[in-house]
């Protein structure tokens, strides 16, 4: 569990529930009045609609214009904007003040992947240099292990690395390495997350101990998942190997050297992280060592640098040319005043089939709150329920409950205009399919249209009558178009970095503390208890249905 730091809850930021604001009001009305006009007669009331729904920034460009909004709901979503006060939000987190009240901490993983090296201060203190000289430790680190030059403790270089970690010390670099597989080198990578013991040995017995390297992430290296894997892999490990060869074998990303140097683990080879760092926004520190190894220094200093710019584009453009804030506005007027309750989020690429599950830790693990930053409940609905999967896939799973089902659900789609193998053929399938799908849920298909596909077919009067009401498509589905010029480490960390900020800006409206998860904690205390009831070293009260689950075991 987090430790609280004293002084406790000192005020930050505002405390206002937006529900409060007059324009909240005003949105609220003004959806009344467009909610039935479709998306089709928005283009055609506003002849200018792209004047304010494109988007192009770098080698981005986003396409908002296939929502249901209007210029007035969208300046009136701006004005709310300005009315949270996010402006000095933004500013309060890049400048290092402590946002994360509920532990008293700072919000700095964009400190990370700073363009420069300008001061940043956490408790008067520039963290800026030995931010640097960790990061050159794990770039020179890596440099050693992808050259052969580490070598293991029969004197064979590494060909196999491990990473050992959970939560924001598996997702993050887990979806990376995948997503940047093209990029690699010969170093093949794999994770090893869940606690569940078949988990970790069905990783194992396919390595060779004496050509893998372990890199163990947890940041107080007591996490329960993490260390029972390592304890396992340790045991395996030295099954084979002699105890002096831990050292050749094991790296470990965290504060506790005590603990890792009891392990076995070298100091030489564990790297610091600092508590500014949030778990799910971790990927850009030490935590993506095994990236680091996957792709190298280089490519690593691509995905920081992506990010960085999309930092310094989100810190400093006017909010009506936003992108994470218009994202971030979008979701709040389809959560808040259209009722949706979930997001889909579909890249059109193999390599960024697990970007939702990554997202899914960062969104609803940030903003799946139901007390404001005044302390009190909240009366209106924060966080979105993420998910989804890569097109074309996709498209034969659950496009169908997007197409015709009842429920609203906003989506945002992400394509990349050239293939990284430079098949161009294939490519221009996938586009096609990812261009055809927004205009699909955007204008649906009516009877007239079945009708005429039908009489084209020669189907009788009285079938087509039957059939006609399976065949229509409502359309008016909205949905967000990120159009990227290629996938590189560069147009990737710029990416991430922009659902981050959207994260932010989020929580910022619905008054919520978006950078504690105090809500991951009670599982883990009683299954704590749980565990020792299992093993039979006590025996305490439970609900029936708890008691009778025990007694199966």
């Amino acid at each position: 569990m987090p430790k609280l730091k004293q002084p406790f809850m000192k005020k930050i930021l505002i405390d206002r529930p937006p529900s409060d604001f007059k324009t909240w009001k005003t949105l609220k009305s003004h959806q009344k009045k467009i909610a039935s006009t479709s998306i089709q007669q928005h283009f055609k009331n506003e002849t200018n609609r792209l004047d304010y729904t494109w988007l192009e920034w770098e080698n981005f460009i986003v396409d908002i214009s296939k929502n249901r909004i209007d210029r007035k709901a969208f300046d009136l979503l701006l004005n709310l904007a300005k009315e949270v006060e996010l402006k000095g939000a933004i500013e309060a987190q890049f400048s290092g003040t402590k946002i994360n009240e509920t532990e008293n901490r700072a919000v700095l993983h964009t400190a990370l992947r700073g363009l420069d090296d300008k001061p940043v201060l956490v408790d008067g203190s520039d963290i800026i240099p030995e931010l640097r000289a960790t990061q050159e430790k794990m770039y020179a680190f890596c440099d050693k292990v992808i050259s052969g030059e580490w070598k293991g403790y029969t004197g064979k270089p590494i060909t196999n690395v491990v990473n050992v970690g959970i939560g924001g010390s598996d997702l993050g670099p887990a979806m990376i390495v995948e997503a940047l597989a093209h990029y690699g080198n010969h170093l093949a990578v794999r994770f090893i997350s869940n606690v569940e013991g078949d988990h970790h040995l069905e990783v194992l017995k396919e390595l060779n101990p004496e050509t893998t390297l372990f890199v163990i992430v947890s940041k107080t290296f007591t996490t329960q998942e993490t260390l029972s894997n390592a304890n396992s892999i340790r045991s395996w490990f030295l099954n084979q190997a002699p105890i002096s060869a831990l050292a050749k074998h094991f790296a470990a990303v965290s504060t506790n050297t005590k603990k890792t140097t009891a392990f076995g683990i070298d100091i030489e080879n564990t790297f610091s992280m600092k508590d500014w760092v949030g778990g799910r926004f971790s990927l850009w520190s030490t935590v993506g060592l095994s990236i680091c190894l996957a792709v190298g220094p280089e490519h690593f200093k691509g995905l920081l640098k992506g990010a960085g710019k999309m930092d310094l584009h989100f810190r400093k453009t006017p909010f009506n040319q936003n992108i994470p804030v218009l994202l971030a506005l979008l979701s709040i007027w389809y959560n808040n005043f259209w009722g949706a309750e979930s997001e889909a989020i579909i890249p059109y690429t193999q390599y960024l089939r697990n970007l939702s599950a990554y997202l899914q830790q960062g969104i609803m693990e940030s903003n799946g709150k139901s007390v404001g930053r005044d302390g009190k409940r909240v009366n209106y609905q924060t966080g979105t329920i993420i998910w989804g999967a890569s097109g074309t896939n996709a498209q034969h799973a659950f496009f169908q409950l997007i197409h015709q089902g009842t429920k609203l659900i906003p989506a945002d789609f992400i394509g990349f205009k050239k293939s990284l193998k430079g098949n161009k053929q294939h490519q221009n399938k996938l586009l096609s399919n990812f261009i055809a799908q927004t205009e699909a849920l955007m204008n649906g298909k009516n009877q007239a249209q079945v009708k005429k596909e039908l009489d084209t077919i020669g189907l009788d009067i009285k079938e087509q009558k039957k059939l006609i009401p399976f065949k229509v498509f409502e359309g008016n589905k909205p949905t967000n178009t990120i159009l990227i010029d290629k996938l590189t480490p560069v147009s990737l960390g710029g990416l991430i970095a922009l659902y981050e900020h959207k994260i932010f800006v989020q929580g910022i409206i619905w008054n919520i503390y978006s950078y504690d998860q105090w809500g991951v904690e009670l599982g883990k205390q009683l299954a704590s208890e749980i565990l020792e009831e299992i093993e039979g070293k006590k025996l305490s009260l439970h609900d029936p249905s708890t008691s009778k689950l025990l007694s199966k075991i």
